[in-house]
């Protein structure tokens, strides 16, 4: 995939004036044909992002002290059961206060709550529906389609999308994305008689909590996990599961993560960890909540698997 891009660049940096060099690490990375299939686009769209909006003219880097020649370097590499794909340029990075301006301006964010974002929240609003900071609309990278598109296919890949940048330094986007779609490794759990399956990639550990150690915090039930107040989520109330009255004076919760975010999944016991291929649930139901799949477990039972990162929004 990545042998396409070079040849995409030297042709941008023609048409927009500027001087690329674009450096390419681990292209022998490998990854599953769909995820390939589909990142694709997303890709173009942010090196297309990084020369048209990252990298300044030759004259305005000569000025800023920087060479005339910007980098932009594509890195690809393995991590566990994920692949990162990293896109860092040596530009102009993102300006803190156009962004926060824009949003404010959009009604994404409040005056109000403006100045207490982090620099990652603020530049993670770029990845926002409709969102742009461009002085002037260009066929170049945005031609209409923006960030929140990219965002919206990698998430649909099991995938994240985080940006960092320094204002006059450059900007990093690094995407996390699973190795493959087709075979993962989940926790089976169970909820009355139903058994569900929630993705290890997302699970920080497995807990048994007495009733007593629950908390109260703005109307929600919260647990103190290690110093951090985690909101408790009741999967039999959001899949409707009919339960029986009685309650145990212990329950197991799974911890999940997305991103610095948290939630404690509560279930009514574990049955243990296996590798399931997954399965799509076909058009018809494609709108269930929090529910990303599903598989059929040795027994010909079916197993729903839940969309962690869809409970924690």
């Amino acid at each position: 995939m990545f042998n396409r891009f070079p040849r995409m660049i030297r042709q941008l940096a023609k048409d927009l004036n500027k001087k690329i060099n674009l450096e390419i690490i681990g292209a022998e990375t490998e990854l599953d044909r769909t995820v390939i299939d589909e990142i694709g686009d997303p890709l173009v769209h942010l090196l297309r992002n990084a020369i048209d909006h990252g990298i300044e003219l030759p004259e305005k880097r000569l000025e800023k002290g920087k060479p005339e020649e910007g980098n932009v370097v594509l890195k690809a590499y393995h991590s566990g059961n994920h692949v990162f794909i990293e896109i860092e340029d040596d530009g102009a990075g993102i300006n803190r206060q156009k962004v926060l301006q824009k949003a404010i301006d959009r009604g994404i964010v409040t005056e109000q709550s403006a100045p207490l974002l982090t620099d990652k929240q603020v530049y993670e609003l770029i990845l926002a529906s409709g969102f742009s900071t461009a002085e002037t609309i260009s066929d170049v990278s945005g031609r209409g389609v923006g960030l929140d598109v990219v965002k919206s296919t990698i998430e649909s890949l099991g995938g994240t999308i985080t940006i960092d940048a320094k204002e006059g330094k450059g900007s990093l986007f690094s995407i996390q994305l699973p190795l493959t779609l087709s075979i993962i490794s989940v926790l089976l759990v169970e909820l009355e008689k139903e058994k569900f399956a929630i993705p290890l990639s997302s699970i920080i550990e497995t807990a048994v909590i007495k009733k007593v150690d629950i908390l109260h915090a703005h109307n929600q039930k919260v647990i103190d996990f290690r110093g951090k107040i985690v909101p408790l989520v009741f999967l039999k109330e959001i899949f409707e599961v009919p339960t029986a009255a009685e309650v145990e004076e212990l329950i197991s919760i799974v911890i999940v993560r997305k991103g610095d975010k948290m939630a404690a999944l509560v279930v009514d016991s574990f049955i243990g960890q296996q590798e399931i291929v997954l399965k799509s649930l076909g058009n018809y139901l494609n709108t269930v909540f929090a529910i990303s799949g599903a598989t059929i477990l040795g027994d010909g039972q079916v197993a729903l698997i839940v969309d962690c990162n869809s409970l924690i929004k």
